[in-house]
Order: C-alpha cells, then structure tokens, then sequence
C-alpha cells in the first residue's frame, strides 16, 4: 500500500491556520491551499496540468483542511473543469444546483438552497443582485466566467475564522495571484458556442447561430520576486431560447369536495352541470382547477464580461501586499411571446379526474355564454449587472511565531433596466373570440384545445399592458485583521476582528393599464403587426405537440411597433414607457455586523496522531430598515375578474433591531494510518433571513380577484437568523495520490426560521364593489355570482353615471365596457397579507459517499459521489393551510468517467438530482407547493494537445437534450414544463 511523504503535522497545520485562504479565508496564501507549506525534501511535487493534477490537488485540499472541506482545483491557468461555476460545483457531493435557461446559476449545499449558502471572492463577503429573486441573498454564479478562477473551496463544517452566514456551506471563490505561480504565464482561448435552443424561438426574433467566447490571462513576476502582476479577462456572448407551456398562476383552489362557493366550486350531484363530471372528486377529496394557462417562447441573448487586474509587492519576504480589481458585467436582452387563456370556473365545465383524495383534472373544459378572450402576449426588455470589486492585502510575518494579516475590500452589486422600455414588461392584445375551451393534462405537453376560436372575425387588439422599472444595488465594505501565534510545539493560536457593513437597496416602479376589455377599437390595429407561427415547432421533444387538437398558432409581434401603435390608439405616450424617474417602492436594509474570534489549534502525541481545533466567534449585528411605498386609495372593476388597485401617495417607514451570536466550533481530526483520516465536528452555524422577509413597508399587489381578494406582504427587520447546530462524522481513505474513498455522516438542527404566515386583514380601509348594492342588485335581476359578465354588463347598464359607474362604450364580444369603483358603502376588500416571524424549527440529516479512482497508469478513471438527505417536515399536500418546508431538499449524484494521456482528455459526466420542493407558494401567491421533477443531464467533453502550446477543446452540455417540469399538489397536476436544448462548443486555447 502506498504512503505519502508528509511535512511534520504542527509545522503544516500552523501554516495552513495562518497563511491559506481554506484555513483563515484571507486571500493572501489562498492559492496555496491543496498543498502543504514547508513540504519535506522529499515531499512530490505537484504541477497542476490536466484532470490528474486537478485531482490530485483537490485531495491535498481535501485531505489537509481542519474539519469537512471540499473543492475543485483548475487544471492549469486559464482552465478550469466546466465553463460555468455552479456546474462545477454540482460534481462535489452534497451540492446540487438550480438552472436558469438551461445553465448553472445558483447552489444547494446539504438540503439547504441558496439563501443559506455563503459565498467568498478570495476569502471576502460579496454583495449579490438579481432581478429574477431581487430579495433574496442567493449568488448567481452565472455573473462570473470560469477562465480567472484557480480554486472553489467549499466548507462544509463551521470553524471560528470563518464569516458567518453558511448553514449549507461556505463557498471560496479564488482567483488566480502572480506569486502563487512565479515567472511568466499566459494564455488566450477562443470558443465557438452552438446553443441548439436558439433554433426553437420565433424566427424574427433568433440570434446568431454561433456566437463567440474569448478568453485570455497573463502573470509575471519579476525576477527577484519582489514585484508581481496578473491580468485577466473573458467575454462571452449566447443566444439562445426557453419555450414554457403551463399554468403560469397555479390552481384554484384547493376545493373539499363537498364545498359549495358560487362560481368556484364544481356543481355537485344532481346539480345543473354534474352531468358533465367524469369520477367526481370524493366529498372529503381536495381538487385543484385549472386558472389560467398558456404558452410562451423567449429568446435570450446574453453578454458576459469578465476582468480582474492584480498586483502583488514583497518590499522584504516577511511582508506581501496585495491590491486586487475584479470587475463583472452580464447583459440579457429578452423578447417573450405568450398566447394564454383564463378559465372562469363556470357551471358549464366538464371535466374528468383520476381517484385519489387530493387530484387535479386529467382534462378540463369550459363552454362559455358569450366569446372570452385569447390573449396574445409579448414582452421586450432588456437588464445588466454590474460587479465590482476593489481589495487590498497585507501579509505580514512578524516574527518566526507570529503573523499578522490585514485585508480590506470594497464591493457592488448593481442591477438594473439596460433598455427604455423597463427591466420587464407585457403588452397584452387579445380576440375576443375563443369559445369552448378545454386543457388535456394527460401528456407531457399539456394540450389546449379551442375549436370555435376565429381571429379573423374578431381580430386582435390592444388590451391590458404593464411596464416594470427595478433596481438593486447591495454594497459591502469589510475590513479584517487577524494574526496567528504560536504557542509552544504543537499549538496555535489563531484570532481576529472584523467589521462588515453591507447594504442592500432595492426600488421598483409599475406602469400599468387595466385596459384588459381592450384598450380602444381593434380596427386601430392592422393585422400586419401580427406573426403565426407553428405551436409545435416550439414543443418538439415534449409528448402531445403533434397532436391535432393542439391550437395550432402562436402569435408574436414586434414589441416597439406594437406599443407606439397603441400609445397613438389611446394618446398617451407616458402610460406605455416605464416610469424611470420616481420609484413607487424605495427600500434599503443595512446590517453592520462586528465579529471577533479565537481558535486553538493543537496537535497531540497519542498512539493516534489527534489534531484539535476548538474556538468560538462573537458576532453583533445591528439592522436598520427604511422603506417609502405606494399606499392604495381605490379599488376599481375593471374586466370579468380583475379588481385593479389604485395607487397615490406615499408612505414611510424606519425601523432598527439587533442582534448577538455566539458561535462555537470543534473539529477533530485523527490519522488512524498514514493513508487514513476520521473527522467529527460539532459547532453553532446561521444563516440570514432573506431581504424581503427582513425589509420593512407594506406592499399591495396591483390586482385584486373578484372571488378571492387581495393580496400584500410586509417583512419584518426583527427576525433573527436562522441558527444550526451541526454534527459531522467522516472517514477518508486516500489509498493512492489521486483516489480516495470517503462517508460523511451529518445533521443539522435549526432554529428561528422565519415562518410564512397569511393574515386577513383590510388595509387602506378600501372598499370593493363585489357584494356592494349594485352587485346585489344584479344577483337579484338573475345573475349569478359566477357570471360576472353579466353582473358588470347590469351595473353598467342600469346605473351609468350614478357614483362609482362610468360606461364607456361596448367591446368587441358584445360586452359592456367600463369601470366599477368600490363605494365607502361597500364592502371592505379583504387582503391575504404575508408576513414572517421566527417561529419554526427543523432538522436535517444526510450522508455523503463518495469514490474517486484512478487506474493505474491507465489514464483511465471514475468519479462517483452519492448524497442522501433527509427532513421529518415534510409539506402536506392534502393540508390547504399555509405551511413551513424545507425548500431544496433533494439526493444527489454524480458518475464522471475520465480518460487523459498526453494528447487527449475525455470527461464523460453524469449528474441527477431528485425531485424537491422549489416553493410553498405558487405564482398567484397562494398557499400551494410546487415540486420540481427529478432530473438528470450528461455533458461530454474532449481535449487535444496538439503540441505544448495549442490545444484544441470540445464540449457538448445537456447532450440527451433533457427537459425540465414542475408539478402542484400531485404529481399530474402540471404547473409548467421547459424545453431548451443542448449546447456546443468548439475551441483552442494557445499558452504562450
């Protein structure tokens, strides 16, 4: 059995504890984390070029790091495994990703998703913004191309010098430093990207076939090692597309079988209708029914720009300063096409259902009194973010038993509209022609079928619109100073300071028209402006998007065009641009938190070598929110089931709180043989509420529902973080310099989650003109509550110019148009609130297997890892209340097969994770789970040396072309299914 050649264990573990980035998370000595400081003479070197090297170093990482540690190390300058982070991340065991358009963005570490994950930049907290979750503290990995990253370290454990914020894990984003590789290095690359979902979008709207990615670095130090420089940079430009079919706003409901609500609720037996249910849901059975659904196509063009310039100075060799300039830009510019329909919930469905005690239909169809609308749907907007990052480091050896180190940074996150027609939006036209309709779930693709629908007798029109203006900045500014002393032989001490102030700012404005009936006549708009286009074209890998019943047609429009059209139509040019002056929503949450530590490190002379770390963490945050929000003053009807709410004003608040943690660590780990490790840790670790359940101000949403009110949340600053107590047993078997076999045990007990609650309450004291004297009226003339047609055309007709009733004309489909304003005499609107308050509890446990083997001399390899986690709270689906669940939960694996000689190198990866619960509130923010399905992707890649300088590289990412769905209550009743493609890549990379 072989034995490796090792430095004498305090002299390694002191100099990891102070000078590396994985032990103090300064990132002075980062780069040196996978090997040993001061190796015996004897010790191997390790040179890392090609996928051996990679491993080999990610094992000394592994192997030499106190507590639980993983990671990935780069081939070589300029090189690393995968072109995106997350889907580097996702190889390790216990850590699966969440994608985005087909690619890696955020990271699942144990069961615990990407709010409770913290991720470094060379040991310092960085700010994150996302306009996609624009509260949320989760790291979009997608911002940073791979080509300057040298290292990913990934903390599973809790140590004393680590910064707080990582129940899941803490990542370490490194970047390469000119001294960690003395002398000249350089580089460029160059790739060809074929993203294959860029075929199956509009055609007006494709991109470019093949777009380019350009990439290249350079370092040099000077010949007396006293001066240093590094440069690098990357752009990337893809185009590509996501075509979603699915209920974009859930289900309604859901409904005991035995409920009777007027207009909601399907007939019961011997009931006008129940003739037309095919296995009637039990009476204590709960069904869900179709609200609206739809198609849409997006296509996405992104550019990424990536740079980072640094410089390293040794005035003598017992000091090094570093100063450090990262810097990040990614545009997305989007262009949506949807048709959609809504369903009334009317007496005249039919529908069939499967046996069960919680359902959803297998198919559902609605015949309607008079023609409904069809509403072809598009967007144009574009976003960019923008990182930047500026640091400075000073590394000082004081004397041969103390160290000083002193590291400062200032950073941004800032994203924001990149287009003058806001960060989102949607103009929405409609024909008002569709008659019966009916959804068939027992495909793959759900199939919409509506035979009576004629475009060209009623033709389509401008009707509703809504233009979105937000931006995120978040800021942090950290300074930490820390030393390490050594004590006597075998012990040190590690300790430290540190203060951070971050801040994040968010403000959002909306533009919207209520205009849903349509927003003036359809001659105003020629048929010229609009675009058929086959709906299977888009739907192709997905079962049922050859069948005939499909409605064929998907219509799309030149977004500029259309608005100008109808900004003209209406005569108002301000109401179709977004509002990019005053915000209606202001909000910023600052938290400054100043922490210090101390750790003992002790090696002990036993028959079985024991190295201790025991140290403990203070922190104290204080939190301080201010928010300015849009108060409501009306509530107006508007359309068959939309309540808009009107908005004037404004409204403030500012609130602070704080909070302390003590946070203790303890990690053992003991050489059972010179090839053989076994590790236990124990420690206190926690995780920060989201921004939106911390910020303070009420925000209501712009549309209310005639059958089911409003709705609104507000935060709460006061929540305290979410506090875990970890336990970590794990055994290592390094029997060979690149394989290992490893099991790690862990659980996690967590306190002080923020619990989402729904409270009814009337705020703004509105009133609703549903159940008011001239809605009763109407009920009492022969409407019924679930015809709110006919209630509107009745106001409308009968009470014109009394208060509240304004009739403006009538619309295509013979409907009167108008709008009905909520009395001080009517009721008042009830709105579903969420708010958050720390009052759950739960636990988490799992294992990691994982397996990385080598050959011989071969060149042939695996890679195998196997993560299973557990939770006792689990989400009920036959519970109708709202309820608290782990979201992320999942197992994982991986199974890669590697082939490398001194020409070519071969990765064949495999990567599955399991079905999780991805919300616990579906798109209309009701109650409602919605799972992801289990989902598993191959990627291929193949290089070739042509010589020592050029080498040639091809990559092929979602090979099996697989696509993703998401499911409610049950596993049939589909929310959404996503088809995107495989992409391709063609490069060289030349060293010079």
């Amino acid at each position: 059995m072989k034995t490796f050649s090792k430095a004498p264990r305090q002299r390694r573990l002191i100099s990891l504890a102070v000078a590396s980035a994985c032990a103090t998370f300064v990132p002075a000595y980062a780069q040196d984390a996978v090997k040993a400081a001061d190796p015996a003479p004897d010790a191997p070197t390790v040179v890392v070029t090609g996928i051996r090297a990679s491993m080999q170093s990610t094992l000394n990482l592994k192997r030499n790091s106190d507590g639980i540690v993983d990671g990935i190390v780069a081939e070589d300058m300029g090189k690393f495994p995968d072109t995106n982070l997350a889907e580097s991340l996702q190889r390790i065991s216990g850590v699966s990703i969440d994608r985005n358009n087909g690619e890696g963005q955020k990271v699942t570490v144990r069961g615990l998703g990407p709010d409770f994950n913290l991720v470094l930049l060379n040991g310092r907290q960085m700010p994150t913004s996302d306009l996609a979750d624009r509260e949320g503290r989760s790291f979009d990995f997608s911002n940073l191309a791979s080509e300057s990253i040298s290292q990913l370290q990934v903390y599973k454990t809790g140590r004393a010098d680590n910064p707080s914020g990582g129940i899941g894990a803490t990542i370490n984003v490194v970047t390469a430093r000119p001294f960690d590789n003395p002398g000249l290095h350089s580089s460029v690359g160059v790739k060809a990207l074929k993203d294959t979902s860029n075929d199956h979008v509009v055609d007006a709207f494709k991109g470019k076939s093949v777009t380019p990615e350009v990439s290249g670095i350079y370092s040099n130090t000077s010949a007396d090692g006293r001066f240093g420089v590094a440069l690098s940079a990357s752009y990337q430009s893809r185009d590509s597309g996501v075509n979603r079919a699915g209920l974009f706003n859930g289900y309604q409901g859901p409904y005991l079988g035995s409920a009777v609500i007027d207009g909601q609720t399907l007939p019961q037996p011997g009931q006008p209708g129940s003739q037309n249910i095919t296995n009637r849901p039990a009476p204590d059975a709960l069904y869900s029914i179709p609200q609206n659904f739809g198609y849409n196509s997006s296509a996405i063009q992104r550019q990424r720009t990536n740079g980072q310039l640094t410089f390293q100075f040794r005035p003598v060799k017992e000091l090094t300063t570093t100063v450090d300039y990262t810097y990040s830009e990614q545009k997305i510019q989007t262009k949506r096409s949807e048709l959609s329909v809504w369903f009334a919930q009317t007496p005249t469905s039919t529908s069939t259902w499967p046996s069960g005690h919680v359902v959803s239909p297998l198919t559902y169809q609605e015949v309607y009194p008079t023609p409904q609308d069809i509403s072809v749907v598009g967007g144009d907007f574009a976003t960019k973010t923008k990182n930047k990052s500026l640091g400075f480091n000073a590394v000082w050896k004081a004397s041969p038993d103390l160290k000083v180190e002193f590291d400062a940074h200032h950073s941004t996150a800032e994203s924001g509209a990149d287009s003058p027609f806001g960060s989102e939006n949607s103009l929405s036209n409609a024909s008002f022609s569709r008659g019966t309709t009916k959804i068939d779930f027992t495909t793959e693709l759900p199939v919409l079928s509506m035979p009576a629908a004629n475009l060209a007798a009623a033709p389509i029109q401008a009707a509703g619109s809504w233009f979105h203006n937000t931006y995120i900045k978040s800021t942090v500014k950290q300074a930490q100073a820390k030393a390490s002393l050594k004590l006597w032989e075998a012990s040190d001490l590690n300790f430290g300071v540190s203060y951070t102030d971050s801040t994040n700012r968010s403000t959002y404005s909306n533009v919207q028209n209520n205009t849903w009936g349509g927003a003036t006549k359809a001659s105003d708009y020629p048929a010229s402006l609009w675009t058929a286009n086959p709906m299977s074209s888009f739907f192709d890998k997905l079962g049922g998007s050859n069948s005939p019943n499909l409605f064929a047609t998907l219509y799309s429009f030149d977004f500029a065009t259309v608005r100008q059209t109808t900004a003209n139509a209406v005569g108002n040019q301000a109401a179709y641009l977004p509002n990019m002056s005053k915000p209606d929503t202001d909000r910023q949450l600052q938290e400054k938190t100043t922490s210090v530590y101390a750790s003992l490190g002790t090696d002990w002379d036993t028959a079985i070598p024991v190295h201790t770390s025991a140290g403990v963490r203070f922190e104290r945050t204080k939190v301080t929110s201010v928010a300015q929000v849009l108060p409501g003053t009306a509530v107006v009807w508007v359309a068959q089931n939309e309540l808009p709410i009107t908005f004037g004003g404004q409204a403030f608040s500012n609130t602070d709180a704080s909070y302390t943690n003590v946070l203790p660590a303890l990690n053992i780990d003991a050489d059972i043989r010179s090839d053989m490790k076994l590790r236990a840790s124990a420690g206190v670790t926690i995780g920060r509420a989201r921004f939106d359940q911390l910020q303070g101000g009420l925000t209501l949403g712009t549309i209310a529902n005639v059958f089911t009110g409003g709705s609104a949340s507000v935060g709460n600053p006061a929540l305290k973080p979410v506090k875990a107590k970890n336990l970590d047993l794990a055994w290592e078997w390094y029997y060979d310099k690149q394989s290992v076999l490893s099991l790690a045990l862990f659980r996690k007990q967590m306190d002080n989650y923020a619990g989402q609650t729904l409270v009814s309450q009337s705020l703004y004291n509105l009133h609703t003109p549903i159940g008011g004297a001239y809605y009763k009226e109407a009920l009492a003339h022969g409407c019924t509550a679930a015809d709110t047609n006919c209630i509107r055309n009745y106001i409308l007709g009968n009470f014109d110019g009394q208060p509240g009733v304004k009739k403006t004309g009538v619309k295509a489909d013979g409907m009167l148009d108008g709008t009905i304003t909520g009395l001080s005499t009517d009721p008042i609107l009830m709105f579903n609130t969420t708010t958050y308050a720390n009052q759950k509890s739960a636990n988490v446990s799992g294992a990691e297997v994982n397996v990385q083997h080598m050959f011989g001399q071969s060149g042939f390899g695996v890679q195998a890892n196997y993560t299973y986690v557990h939770s006792p709270l689990k989400y009920n689906n036959a519970d109708v209340n709202d309820q608290f669940a782990i979201l992320g939960l999942s197992n994982s694996a991986n199974l890669v097969g590697i082939f490398e000689n001194k020409d070519w190198s071969v990765r064949l990866a495999y990567n599955w994770r399991d079905s999780f619960l991805a919300a616990t509130v579906d798109g209309n923010g009701r109650a409602a789970p919605v799972y992801t399905d289990a989902y598993g992707q191959v990627d291929l890649s193949v290089g070739y040396n042509f010589n020592k300088n050029l080498s040639f590289q091809a990559e092929a990412i979602n090979l099996t072309d697989r696509t993703t769905r998401q499911h409610g209550r049950t596993e049939a009743a589909t929310l959404n299914v996503t088809q995107a493609g495989p992409r391709y890549l063609l490069g060289l990379r030349y060293k010079f």
